[in-house]
């Protein structure tokens, strides 16, 4: 069975993306340092704690596994930190992650999977984003993003690596089995610390902004449901087996829905009401990231089954019911 190298496998992208890896087929082999991964998501293939910068381990880690490909996930990813911690997303992020590509074309893995971001494209509001949209990221994690899309391209040109670049847009929901979910240490995705403020575990959700220039003054994402996103890293793993060359996809549904939507939805599929605070806008927010591609679906034949408002919510529902990982 073939190995496959996940980067950030014990995080919540990743652990989702090491189940639809073994269903189809793959060994994953997750490598993660645990900063904000958790060892109880690794459930489906082997795991190597490690760092991105230390090459030596990444090194031993090729050697033992000989991985067909790299799935790359493993990032710090929170806005507002990226805003006051710059060099940390430059170091962690990019230096990381051109040590990972620098292991992996010596070990001769030459297929490379990446999760990007629509953070890249930054603030073009009312402008249909697609993959040749210009790239104006608002903050180091957008930047360090569009960086590693870079260092991708050269080593393509350089060393025949080929890579798959996805740039998603807002991910929700859960494995609907609640094997795996999403739990952050501290959390600052929307869906999360709605569903804590329904549990009572913690006292209200605040909307960061809302005076943007939106119908009710929140701003507007475009989500994913993540079992429809790994499923897609899938597919993109079999185009790069398949010889059919780099190529970068957008991954969202074409439908943007305000933080005020969100709640509602929300407030329907649990039966409780959300209490809420309103606090000043977030620096670093764009007003609306919405995709306007459907280069997925037509070349990968990606077809998102989950991604409703009602089932990203209910599933990430079940499995704040069900229990989080511990340390």
């Amino acid at each position: 069975m073939s190995h496959v190298l996940v980067t950030g496998g014990a995080g919540y992208i990743g652990s989702h993306a090491c189940k639809a890896l073994a269903q189809a087929g793959f060994t994953p082999v997750v490598y993660d340092n645990l900063s904000t991964g958790w060892q109880d998501a690794v459930k489906f293939g082997p795991f190597e704690q490690g760092d991105l910068l230390d090459r030596a381990r990444l090194d031993a880690v090729f050697g033992r596994w000989q991985p067909v490909a790299v799935m790359h996930f493993a990032a710090l990813s929170q806005v507002g930190e990226a805003m006051t911690k710059p060099g940390l997303y430059w170091r962690n992020n990019v230096t990381g992650s051109l040590t990972l590509i620098e292991a992996a074309v010596e070990a001769g893995c030459l297929d490379f999977v990446f999760s990007s971001t629509c953070a890249t494209y930054g603030e073009q509001d009312n402008v249909v984003l697609d993959e040749d949209s210009p790239q104006q990221p608002l903050n180091a994690y957008g930047a360090s993003k569009r960086a590693i899309e870079d260092i991708l391209r050269d080593f393509d040109y350089a060393f025949g690596l080929k890579y798959v670049i996805f740039r998603y847009f807002n991910v929700a929901g859960a494995d609907p089995e609640a094997e795996v979910g999403e739990f952050h240490q501290p959390e600052t995705h929307l869906v999360p610390l709605m569903l804590d403020a329904i549990a009572g575990k913690r006292p209200a959700l605040t909307l960061h902004g809302t005076d943007y220039d939106t119908p009710d003054g929140t701003c507007i994402r475009d989500y994913v449901h993540v079992c429809d996103l790994v499923d897609a890293h899938v597919l993109g793993l079999k185009w790069l087996q398949d010889k059919r060359g780099s190529r970068v996809f957008n991954l969202g549904t074409g439908r943007g829905f305000s933080v005020r939507e969100v709640v509602d939805a929300s407030r329907a599929v649990t039966n409780t009401e959300v209490p809420i605070t309103e606090g000043p806008r977030r620096a670093g927010d764009a007003t609306k990231l919405v995709s306007g591609s459907t280069r997925a679906e037509a070349e990968l034949g990606w077809q998102p089954q989950r991604s409703t408002l009602d089932q990203m919510i209910a599933d990430a529902w079940r499995w704040q019911r069900t229990g989080h990982y511990e340390r």
